[in-house]
């Protein structure tokens, strides 16, 4: 129950912070919470060439968090925030990479996850309603 009560708590946080969050972005973080980044990494090479485009496109500001919880123990960076002085990108991807070759999260967790979601959907509290959803899914 403790875990069903972290991710109603950060999707409302999220719902707040993010008030234009589409079902894309709310399954994706509940995919990425679940299953970290392992779906995006095949080779740390070519990882670090995605992060250094994504990170020459993302406008900087200093002003944002520089990582948010998404639950199970993880968290997103935000680029924006990053400072390459204190943090250069061949760091960050190193520990992305080795985030990654971590096994964890099973289907079932995934679909358990989702029902929170879907609840959260039901409750109103997201930008979307459980029709958007449930067409997305």
């Amino acid at each position: 129950m403790a875990e069903y009560d972290e991710l109603y708590y950060i999707l409302c946080e999220h719902a707040k912070k993010y008030p234009l969050m589409r079902p894309t972005d709310a399954v994706k973080l509940i995919y990425q919470g679940e299953f970290g980044s392992g779906h995006m990494i095949k080779n740390e090479a070519a990882s670090l060439e995605r992060l250094k485009k994504e990170y020459g496109e993302t406008e900087q500001d200093s002003s944002a968090p520089l990582y948010e919880y998404i639950g199970c123990g993880t968290t997103r960076v935000n680029l924006a925030a990053v400072d390459t002085s204190a943090l250069p990108l061949e760091r960050l991807n190193s520990l992305f990479a080795d985030a990654a070759n971590r096994s964890r999260g099973t289907i079932e967790g995934f679909k358990t996850k989702l029902e929170t979601l879907k609840l959260v959907c039901e409750e109103g509290k997201l930008s979307f309603d459980l029709k958007e959803l449930s067409e997305y899914l």
